[in-house]
């Protein structure tokens, strides 16, 4: 099945790149790799502020992270097009890399995550979807953000 009909089924609408907060590009390809900058988690165009384990319980955060997830997609939508390709040339989502905003004593970083990963593997499907990943707790994000991700595509 398409990517993009694979989004419509979900209701999903790509959004254009954002524009980056600082002195930097939205994604870089080297070879058949995308590399795309974090993305901070939004809810109604402004950053989603929140610390887990103080502001945020775990359930709360796991839909930021899926909304960065989709941010993330109309991103890698953009590479792909830069480079003559669409979502369906997507070989492989490599690499996964999530900042949560978090307490030193919160330690389900993961589960936040989850809400990038399932919908990139629910998106993609079990092979091309499946990827590595690291989840990091931080003491802060820019903007007080609760999330940030960033991801690693190979194109074919």
């Amino acid at each position: 099945m398409s990517v993009y009909t694979k989004l419509s089924e979900l209701g999903i609408a790509l959004p254009p790149v954002s524009v980056p907060a600082a002195a930097y590009v939205p994604f870089v390809q080297t070879g058949n790799l995308i590399f795309l900058s974090g993305h901070i988690a939004r809810k109604d165009g402004k950053p989603w502020v929140g610390q887990l384990g103080l502001t945020m319980t775990t359930d709360e955060a796991k839909p930021a992270a899926r909304a960065v997830a989709i941010d993330l997609l109309g991103t890698l939508n953009a590479a792909c097009q830069a480079a003559g390709k669409d979502l369906d040339s997507v070989k492989r989502i490599v690499k996964v890399l999530s900042l949560v905003n978090s307490t030193a004593t919160y330690t389900e970083q993961h589960l936040v995550t989850n809400g990038c990963s399932e919908l990139i593997g629910e998106v993609f499907g079990s092979v091309v979807g499946a990827h590595a990943r690291s989840a990091f707790g931080v003491a802060q994000l820019p903007m007080g953000a609760c999330v940030e991700i960033e991801l690693i595509a190979e194109l074919e």
